[in-house]
């Protein structure tokens, strides 16, 4: 009786092991960082959110992400790094500070959030604080030139 409970649920474990990866997860190859997400359900929370989050944008001259393509320009050895910014800038920034008094879409977005997490746990550090530093430094003649070329 015991043996057969065991064989049960082995058999259960290695079903839902097999069965999850068709079930929305992808395996997402960014340079060096490997990670396993459920983009299927990331995207279907958000489009319970879209059009109340959209409808509310007023400005649609500015644009943060212009199309996939700026971001499929970037290169292999940079995604990982990119992908963790960005989930920061969401995670600390965006889903932080977006208010409204629907609860439902409190919920949606806080399970967004939830997934955001998940996968950036999953990436490794970009650099550590002090390249960072160092690079930020280095590179502040670029927004700095930016800034005087811009009108």
């Amino acid at each position: 009786m015991k043996g057969s409970r065991l064989a049960f649920g082995l058999l259960s474990v290695m079903f839902c092991l097999l069965w999850a990866p068709s079930t929305g997860f992808k395996t997402l190859h960014l340079g060096s960082c490997v990670i396993t997400t459920n983009l299927e359900e990331i995207q279907s929370g958000f489009s319970k959110i879209r059009d109340i989050v959209q409808a509310k944008d007023e400005n649609i001259d500015i644009r943060i992400l212009r199309r996939t393509e700026s971001l499929q320009d970037t290169k292999p050895s940079a995604q990982c790094c990119l992908l963790r910014h960005l989930l920061r800038l969401y995670l600390d920034r965006v889903f932080k500070n977006y208010q409204t008094s629907d609860h439902n879409t409190l919920r949606n977005i806080s399970s967004l959030a939830n997934s955001f997490l998940t996968i950036k746990k999953g990436l490794r550090l970009c650099l550590d604080l002090q390249e960072a530093v160092v690079k930020a430094l280095g590179e502040l003649d670029i927004l700095l030139r930016w800034m005087e070329e811009t009108e």
